[in-house]
């Protein structure tokens, strides 16, 4: 077996206290995989995904060993687009991707390589959470009923609690590359691509800094906008048939109504009645603007898709990469 390179991917937000302790413990896991010869060489690709604390200050200053790149971006554009840009720039014939808050611990790198040598078939190892620990009962009760409904409705297999935390083949990093969708949702992508995939359970920690709810709420904007427009619709067309259904009832329904109305009018039972019909006007008023609501997330995505624009601009590249440049790779 060809001894691999790696490179471990993490995107950031205003993350200086956390920064320097994720750089420590994942360069001490890289430096033991290469003294164990799991790997060759590393890299670390820190994405900035617009901070405006001393996030990049302290990752210059972190910088000692000349294995870090940080990407800049110009602004905040989001997890999945900070991620696109992590992998436009990893050179490894590995890639981890992860979050560097430390509630996904840098030490469980290992075992995924393991895991990935053992099976040198396998194109992902992912990491599934058998615990949450620092989170609330209602973001726990929230995240799991999300998970079971995206598994229930996607046309692909979607592992219940299984995050942003995952070992990549090259030629999975490389055909992410030529997927640029607008908002992506990377992990229902990696799932849709196929290959062999292996599993690696471990316990999530609490956020090294104490901040469990603030950094992003359950039901913020943020995290409503990427289940509704990335995970909900990327992956399933079932809300359009559910409309359709939906449609073909009230139909039903609404004649099967005005057959008794008629039957009540010939046999003089007939009694006129505004409640009834405003209830009706009410409830018919309010399913059609709720699915014209669901049409439109759908219309939204192709809106965004069809501008074409790019995913992230990136505004500096700090420091250079140790792994050599990569030639472009062959569609698959």
């Amino acid at each position: 077996m060809i001894t691999p390179t790696l490179s471990v991917i993490t995107t950031f937000y205003n993350e200086a206290k956390n920064l320097c302790t994720f750089i420590r413990r994942t360069r001490k896991v890289c430096k033991k995989l290469i003294r164990r010869k799991i790997i060759k060489k590393y890299e670390l690709i820190l994405v900035d995904d617009g901070s405006t604390d001393s996030s990049v200050s302290e990752i210059k200053s972190a910088n000692k060993d000349n294995d870090i790149i940080l990407v800049k971006l110009s602004r905040n554009f989001g997890v999945g687009e900070c991620n696109y840009a992590g992998f436009n720039k990893a050179r490894g014939d590995l890639v981890v991707y992860m979050d560097c808050d430390l509630q996904d611990p840098p030490e469980l790198i290992e075992k995924m390589l393991d895991e990935w040598r053992s099976n040198p078939d396998t194109d992902v190892v992912y990491t599934t959470r058998t615990k949450r620990r620092g989170e609330s009962w209602a973001k726990l009760a929230i995240t799991k009923f999300g998970y079971r409904l995206l598994r229930r409705i996607s046309s692909v297999h979607l592992p219940p609690d299984s995050g942003d935390f995952k070992l990549l083949s090259r030629r999975v990093v490389d055909l992410l590359n030529r997927m640029p969708e607008a908002r992506p949702y990377t992990r229902g992508l990696i799932s849709w691509l196929g290959f062999k995939q292996r599993q690696v359970f471990y316990e999530r920690e609490e956020r090294l800094d104490g901040r469990q709810n603030t950094k992003m709420p359950v039901l913020s904007g943020k995290v409503i906008n990427y289940w509704l427009d990335s995970a909900l619709i990327s992956f399933t067309d079932l809300p359009l048939k559910a409309i359709l259904l939906v449609g073909m009832l009230i139909s039903f329904l609404s004649m099967s109504y005005m057959g008794v109305v008629a039957f009540q009018k010939i046999m003089g039972w007939y009694v006129p009645g505004w409640p009834a019909l405003m209830a009706a006007i009410l409830f018919l008023g309010g399913v059609q603007i709720f699915l014209v609501g669901v049409v439109g997330l759908y219309v939204g995505a192709i809106f965004r898709q069809t501008k074409n624009r790019p995913l992230y601009i990136v505004d500096k590249i700090f420091g250079k990469s140790p792994l050599p440049q990569r030639g472009d790779a062959p569609l698959i």
